[in-house]
């Protein structure tokens, strides 16, 4: 790669690779979709759906779902409405390229219920705080004034790597670092964890093939929640002091989602 990233980290690449499981190429190849899907349902959509959203406190049942989405059952707007949101997000992304104007086309399908429209695919202008249930604050995320000229960083290095030649653990690198540099960020009023785990599996997508989609990468960070929200605050408290060389515990699980396919 010829040009230097702003805002994305190269330097944990080698610790990276020495920890990278040996069997994941063999694992990507055997992925395949599953025999529910039709033209018209993707059950490994619903599956990335139904667990970033219930990553972010929603009540929603796997087989409930899919009974909605492919049998068209219906429930209570309310248990569908969000997760329907996202599932519409995920089908745009699946497709269109991965750049800065889709990516808040995206936020816009999924946040339809979380943000107030005139916030849809916009910047935040206020301070933001990530509080634990007991009013503790866990982290400062940029502040509204730095918010755009860190995310066109985030876009210009999203750019060079998604013409950038790369080998597929490279690609997991990057796309596990744009999903935690996303959420640091932090740019929306809300729904910045359902998009940076939609962006970390758009880049997999546009990097490897349609197969990327059907890695369940959203089930196994619900399934290891406190693992995954305590490797993302390993880097530090404040947005101005994050340590990116923390960073490896978070980047390491995305490669153990293959091996739960």
């Amino acid at each position: 790669m010829k040009e230097q990233l702003q805002i994305i980290p190269t330097n944990l690449i080698e610790a990276y690779l020495k920890e990278f499981p040996k069997t994941l190429q063999a694992n990507f190849n055997a992925l395949k979709d599953a025999e529910i899907s039709t033209d018209s349902f993707s059950f490994y959509t619903s599956v990335s759906s139904v667990f970033s959203s219930k990553i972010e406190g929603e009540d929603v049942d796997l087989d409930s779902y899919i009974k909605h989405k492919k049998f068209g059952i219906e429930f209570l707007p309310d248990y569908t409405k969000k997760t329907d949101d996202l599932y519409n997000a995920y089908t745009f992304a699946k497709n269109n390229v991965l750049n800065q104007n889709n990516i808040s086309e995206a936020h816009k399908l999924l946040s339809k219920h979380i943000v107030a429209k005139n916030w849809q695919g916009k910047y935040r202008t206020h301070n933001m705080y990530v509080s634990t249930s007991d009013g503790r604050i866990e982290y400062v995320a940029a502040s509204p004034y730095e918010v755009e000229t860190e995310m066109m960083k985030f876009y210009y290095d999203v750019a060079i790597l998604i013409k950038a030649n790369l080998d597929i653990e490279e690609v997991l690198y990057f796309a596990s670092l744009i999903h935690l540099i996303f959420v640091k960020i932090h740019p929306w009023n809300d729904g910045n964890g359902r998009t940076a785990r939609l962006l970390e599996k758009w880049f997999l997508a546009q990097k490897l093939g349609e197969k990327a989609w059907f890695i369940q990468s959203e089930k196994m960070y619900y399934k290891q929640h406190n693992t995954y929200y305590k490797n993302i605050r390993l880097l530090g408290l404040e947005y101005t002091e994050l340590d990116y060389s923390q960073a490896l515990s978070f980047l390491l699980m995305l490669p153990t989602s293959l091996g739960d396919c």
